[in-house]
């Protein structure tokens, strides 16, 4: 088991115990080919992924038919200023840097999950 593979359990883990529904997706081609299947409120994104970073998967997201309301959060070692403004210049809602820390991830989610559902409603 990777570095990415931990950090992908202890993200699961952690939103689980939170209450949340959590579906797991190994890179961002398998996250794009699922996810409209799953139809998440909410998708947390490494920048670092294999076939297909977190930019990109992001990016596609955004632009996709049927996902570009979805909230995205990226968590990354990549705290550079210009990595943040790429991120928000994709259009993602949140930017974490590695390490994270949980409450402030699981904080974030649930505020995006609440935003997400009220725009669905109509609220």
């Amino acid at each position: 088991m990777d570095d990415d593979d931990v950090i992908r359990q202890l993200i699961a883990v952690n939103l689980t115990l939170e209450g949340f529904q959590v579906d797991t997706a190994s890179d961002g081609q398998d996250c794009l080919d699922r996810v409209l299947d799953v139809m998440p409120d909410v998708i947390t994104l490494d920048v670092m992924m294999p076939r297909l970073d977190g930019w990109m998967t992001a990016t596609r997201l955004r632009s996709g038919e049927g996902t570009g309301h979805i909230k995205v959060v990226l968590i990354t070692a990549r705290a550079q200023e210009d990595d943040k403004r790429r991120g928000l210049g994709i259009g993602v809602d949140a930017y974490l840097t590695k390490p994270f820390d949980p409450a402030e991830l699981i904080q974030v989610v649930r505020e995006l999950a609440l935003t997400a559902r009220s725009g669905r409603n109509g609220s």
